[in-house]
C-alpha cells in the first residue's frame, strides 16, 4: 500500500484517510494487466519490518495459491512512491502483497461473483492480519467490491519465466502463444480438414515417415485413437503448440511429419469416452477442424 514508507512515515501522505477518488475523473479502463517475463529486482527480496512484525519476501512466485480477504488502497496513496519504486496509480491495475516477489502478475478472483483481474503486484502491504493483497481502486471496481471495501478471493501467480513458459497458479505449464490464445493461422487450421479428407482417400497417410531433428517421434503401434488437431509447416510453432496441448490436457502428442507437413496428433487414447470428451473440447477451443484417427495395428 504505497510502499513500506506509507507505515514508516504517514507525514508524507496529505490525507488521513484512504478514499476513492472525490473529484469528476474519467472512467478506468479496467484492462488486464499483460503478465510478461519480468526478472525479480534484488533489492525487493530483502526482508523487512513493519509493525514490529518481519516478513521474507518468496524468492519465486510459480505454483502460489492463495485465498483470503482483499482489501484496496486509492486516493491517499495515488502518485506516491511503490516498493518497487514505481509511481502508484488508482486507476491502473496493479497491486499490493506482503511476500509475493516484486514484480508479480496474479489473476485475482473475487469468491462473491467470480468476476476476475490480472493485476500487476509492484508493492507491499496490506498490513493487516486478516488481508492477504490490496488491489488498485480499478482492479477493485473491476471485481466488484469497491463500494464495499473487502471480499474474499482467490490468488492465482501468473509466472512467465524467460523461456515463454507460462504457469498460472498450481496448473501445467503452458507456451505463451498458448495461454494467450495465439492459435495457429487459419490456413493452417484449414489444413487439418483438409488432410480428413486425404487420410480417408488415401489410408497411408495414416501412417509416420521418417521424423525430422525436432524431437518429433512415429506413430507407436499401439491400439486406439489420435486426435490430429492441425497441421502445420513450420517445425518451431508445430512444437511448441504440441508441447503446450500435451501440458494443457496431459496427453501425449506426436507430430509425424508427412508431405512436407508437421501432423500435430494428441494419443493415442483407447478409451473412446475421453477421446470423445477431448475431441469436443478441442473444437470449442479453436481447433474445429480437429478429427480422430486409428492408430496403427
Amino acid at each position: 500500500m504505497a510502499g513500506l514508507s506509507a507505515c514508516q512515515a504517514p507525514s508524507r501522505y496529505t490525507r488521513a484517510v484512504d478514499s476513492a477518488p472525490d473529484y469528476d475523473y474519467d472512467e478506468p479502463e479496467m484492462l488486464d494487466a499483460e503478465p510478461r517475463y519480468e526478472p525479480y529486482r534484488e533489492q525487493n527480496s530483502l526482508p523487512y519490518e513493519v509493525f514490529g512484525k518481519r516478513y521474507q519476501p518468496l524468492t519465486t512466485g510459480k505454483g502460489y495459491v492463495q485465498t483470503g480477504q482483499a482489501s484496496w488502497y486509492g486516493q491517499k496513496f495515488h502518485g506516491h512512491l511503490t516498493s518497487n519504486g514505481e509511481v502508484y496509480d488508482m486507476f491502473g491495475m496493479t497491486a499490493a502483497h506482503k511476500t509475493l516477489p516484486l514484480p508479480s502478475y496474479v489473476r485475482v478472483t473475487n469468491l462473491e461473483n467470480q468476476q476476475t483481474a490480472i493485476v500487476r503486484v509492484n508493492d507491499r502491504g496490506p498490513f493487516h492480519s486478516d488481508r492477504i493483497i490490496d488491489l488498485s481502486y480499478a482492479a477493485a471496481k473491476k471485481l466488484g467490491y469497491h463500494d464495499v471495501g473487502t471480499t474474499r478471493v482467490k490468488l492465482e501467480v501468473i509466472h512467465v519465466d524467460k523461456h515463454d513458459m507460462v504457469t498460472v497458479g498450481n496448473e501445467p505449464p503452458v507456451p505463451y502463444s498458448l495461454y494467450a490464445g495465439q492459435l495457429p493461422d487459419e490456413a493452417d487450421l484449414h489444413t487439418a480438414s483438409e488432410a480428413a479428407d486425404d487420410a480417408a482417400q488415401n489410408p497411408d497417410l495414416a501412417e509416420a515417415s521418417a521424423p525430422a531433428e525436432t524431437g518429433t517421434s512415429v506413430l507407436t503401434a499401439l491400439k486406439g485413437y489420435y486426435i490430429q488437431v492441425a497441421a502445420l509447416s513450420d517445425a518451431e510453432r508445430a512444437k511448441q503448440l504440441s508441447d503446450g496441448l500435451s501440458s494443457l490436457y496431459q496427453v501425449p502428442a506426436e507430430m509425424p511429419l508427412i508431405d512436407d507437413i508437421y501432423r500435430l496428433r494428441l494419443g493415442p487414447l483407447t478409451d473412446r469416452f475421453q477421446l470423445k470428451m477431448l475431441l469436443d473440447e478441442l473444437k470449442q477451443n479453436g481447433y474445429p477442424g480437429a478429427y480422430t484417427i486409428e492408430a496403427a495395428l
